[in-house]
């Protein structure tokens, strides 16, 4: 039993130590130099790796070092063991949904109005959906603090158990919090990642014909050097600013996620479903390793989009001119 426990604090901890680094390394990045430079994106990276990055100090931590055997649990104990993995996920599980939203406003909606500015680069705007989020994770998770109990029936250890007024009341509250903090964000995400998708492949196809136009004009009609140059000299100059495939690049960071997202929160799902109906320690560790999974591998793909991200403004001159001229 001991080196079974050590294995899975040996595995918690390297998948905890990725989640630190990767989400520091994310709220880092994301920093801009002064207050007046916060954008959306960076506003929404941050508060993605602070959320994480509670699972990753004041829950992973703990439960690496089993705490519990050297610290009396007691009700306050127990009630922050309980509350802080569900608040930080569904604050994480919010901000994630509010990202995809964000750059599907960014590469559908503006694109499809020629560059338009989009509702969400508003910082007031986020910092009031970022508020309203880690308030609405608060009450959602309030009776993990209150519905707590010590169970003592082992006389030389006290273990922390949560418990609601009645069955009735524990399977409510499992339908509610599904609903609202799985279901109803991953709904989001995946629509909105599938229109992302299909607006990237749409341009890039764009992009592509427009460069073989380019081509089959310049060498059919090379003697009309007037507006035409200006036009293929601008087109040319605008597509050599947005190097090739970085639509397809952003398009894969961003399908990335939402794949990650659902293969991890569906089995996140079954395995709470099944743990309610038959308890089991396997279980509980296999909803654990889930849930460690999605904090410490989601920071690295969004990092490897994020460059790709930021030089979207250039992609989207491209598309703004593409679009102009159909």
């Amino acid at each position: 039993m001991d080196t079974e426990r050590q294995i899975k604090s040996i595995i918690r901890g390297i998948m905890c130590l990725a989640g630190i680094i990767g989400n520091n390394w994310l709220c880092i990045s994301s920093l801009p130099k002064s207050i007046s430079q916060l954008r959306t994106n960076d506003a929404l990276f941050v508060n993605l790796a602070v959320s994480n990055l509670i699972t990753n100090y004041m829950v992973d931590i703990l439960n690496i070092f089993h705490t519990e055997q050297y610290l009396p649990p007691g009700k306050v104990y127990c009630s922050i063991r309980f509350f802080l993995p569900e608040f930080s996920e569904t604050s994480s599980i919010l901000t994630t949904m509010f990202i995809t939203m964000y750059w599907h406003q960014k590469l559908v909606g503006s694109l499809k109005r020629g560059g338009a500015p989009v509702q969400m680069d508003n910082i007031r705007l986020i910092t009031s959906l970022l508020i309203g989020s880690w308030t609405f994770a608060l009450v959602l998770n309030m009776p993990h603090l209150f519905f707590v109990a010590e169970d003592s029936e082992n006389t030389t250890s006290t273990e922390c158990k949560e418990e609601l007024p009645s069955p009735e009341a524990e399977q409510a509250y499992e339908v509610v919090y599904i609903t609202l903090a799985n279901v109803i964000p991953l709904t989001g995400i995946l629509y909105a990642s599938i229109q992302i998708t299909i607006t990237l492949l749409q341009n890039e196809k764009r992009m592509k014909k427009m460069s073989a136009a380019v081509r089959n004009g310049g060498n059919t009609s090379a003697e009309n050097s007037g507006d035409n140059t200006n036009n293929v000299s601008a087109v040319t100059k605008s597509k050599s600013q947005a190097k090739s495939g970085s639509l397809v690049r952003a398009a894969k960071s961003v399908v990335a996620v939402a794949i990650f997202f659902l293969i991890c929160w569906v089995f996140h799902l079954i395995v709470r479903i099944l743990s309610s109906v038959l308890p089991s320690s396997v279980l509980v560790d296999l909803e654990s390793f889930v849930g460690a999974s999605y904090t410490c591998i989601i920071p690295y793909i969004y990092l490897y989009g994020m460059q790709k991200m930021t030089c979207s403004r250039g992609a989207g001159r491209v598309v703004g001119v593409i679009l102009s001229e159909e």
